[in-house]
C-alpha cells in the first residue's frame, strides 16, 4: 500500500441552488487514520465525503490537499483515491477477479503484475476461493468485500466509504463492519467513513465527526463523542439519555445515560420510583421507570435480572454520570 497521507479541507462548503448542504468546512483526516463522519440523512457527511474524492466540488474559496498537494481542482481519477459504495457498483458481466482487475486494468498495469496484485487482495478479503465466481452468485457480503478488494487495488491514498454496509441485515453488517474494522488497522490507510449508524461508527472511527444540518459539531474519539458530548444534539444521536432533573420552568438541568442509573429495592437509594415496563434487547434490557417526571427515564440493566411492571424502587446515579453540554 502506499505510504498514509493526511486529507486536509479548508473552508470547503458546497450550495446547490438555494440549498445549503455543506457550510464553510475546516477539517483534517490524520495520515493513517479512520475518521468516521456520522449524522442523519442531510447533514452534510455525503457531500464532504464526495469533496474529499472528487466527485463534487467546493464551492470557491474551498481546499482539498493530501499531505503537501493541493488537489482541489483534480478528478477523482487523478486523486488516486478508492471508495466503497453501498450499492457495489459492480459489473454484472465480470467475474470476481475480473471486477478487482477492472480499474487495474484501465491503468494500463502490467497483466503479471495485475494478476498478482489481484491475488493479494482477494487473500487479503478471504475471497480466493471465488476468483472465478459470477458476481450474480454471490451473498450481498461477498459483493461488498469484492468492491473493498478493488478499491484498495490500485493502492489508494485514501479509502472511502459511503454507508457500504447499509444495506445487508443486521448480522452480516456486524460481521463485517469488525472485518473492515480489523483490515483498516492492519494497513494503517487513511480512510473516511460515512454512516448514519451510531453503533458502526463507535467501532469503526479513530474519532467521529459528528454533522448536524450541513455543520461539524463535534469532533474527538468515540469515548470522548459518548461520554463528553458537546451538545444535547450529539447527546441524542450517539445514544439515550435521560433528563433527571427539571428547574421550576421546566428546564433541563441534568442528563444521564441510562446505563449510569442505579436501581436497588425501595430502601437502598433517596430517590423513589417504579417499574413501567422493560424491553429485552438479548444481552440487556431497558427498563422504563418512572420517578415522578413527565417523562419516565430510561434504564440498562442485565438481561438476566427480574423487574416486574408496577415493582417500586429506589434510585441513585453513578459518580460522574451527568453529562454536561449546551442545550
Amino acid at each position: 500500500m502506499n505510504e498514509a497521507v493526511n486529507v486536509t479541507l479548508r473552508g470547503c462548503s458546497r450550495r446547490f441552488n438555494q440549498h445549503v448542504a455543506l457550510h464553510p468546512l475546516d477539517l483534517q483526516v490524520q495520515a493513517g487514520e479512520t475518521l468516521v463522519l456520522l449524522g442523519p440523512s442531510g447533514c452534510g457527511k455525503t457531500t464532504t465525503l464526495r469533496i474529499i474524492s472528487g466527485l463534487e466540488s467546493s464551492d470557491r474559496p474551498g481546499e482539498v490537499w493530501f499531505d503537501q498537494r493541493n488537489v482541489t481542482n483534480l478528478p477523482i481519477e487523478k486523486r488516486n483515491v478508492g471508495m466503497v459504495f453501498q450499492n457495489y457498483a459492480l459489473f454484472p458481466t465480470l467475474n470476481v477477479a475480473q471486477n478487482v482487475a477492472y480499474g487495474l486494468k484501465v491503468q494500463g498495469v502490467p497483466r503479471a503484475e495485475r494478476e498478482a496484485r489481484v491475488a493479494e487482495m482477494l487473500a487479503l478479503v478471504d475471497l480466493t476461493h471465488l476468483a472465478q465466481r459470477g458476481i450474480d452468485k454471490l451473498s450481498g457480503g461477498q459483493k461488498q468485500r469484492v468492491a473493498l478488494a478493488r478499491a484498495l487495488a490500485a493502492r489508494p491514498k485514501v479509502l472511502l466509504f459511503d454507508e457500504p454496509l447499509a444495506a445487508l441485515d443486521a448480522r452480516l453488517r456486524e460481521r463485517l463492519r469488525l472485518e473492515i474494522g480489523a483490515l483498516l488497522k492492519r494497513l494503517a490507510i487513511t480512510a473516511v467513513y460515512v454512516t448514519h449508524d451510531q453503533q458502526e461508527a463507535m467501532a469503526l472511527g479513530d474519532r467521529i465527526a459528528v454533522m448536524e444540518q450541513g455543520r461539524l459539531v463535534q469532533i474527538d474519539t468515540p469515548q470522548g463523542i459518548y461520554q463528553r458530548p458537546a451538545s444535547r444534539f450529539v447527546a441524542d444521536f450517539v445514544g439515550a439519555i435521560n433528563c433527571i432533573a427539571e428547574d421550576r420552568h421546566g428546564k433541563p438541568l441534568r442528563f444521564c445515560r441510562p446505563e449510569d442509573v442505579l436501581l436497588a429495592d425501595e430502601s437502598r437509594y433517596a430517590q423513589q420510583g417504579m417499574v413501567m415496563g422493560s424491553t429485552f434487547l438479548g444481552a440487556s434490557q431497558r427498563l422504563l421507570i418512572d420517578i415522578g417526571l413527565e417523562t419516565p427515564i430510561q434504564v440498562e440493566r442485565h438481561a438476566r435480572e427480574v423487574w416486574q411492571a408496577g415493582q417500586r424502587i429506589s434510585w441513585s446515579l453513578a459518580s460522574h454520570a451527568a453529562l454536561e453540554f449546551s442545550c
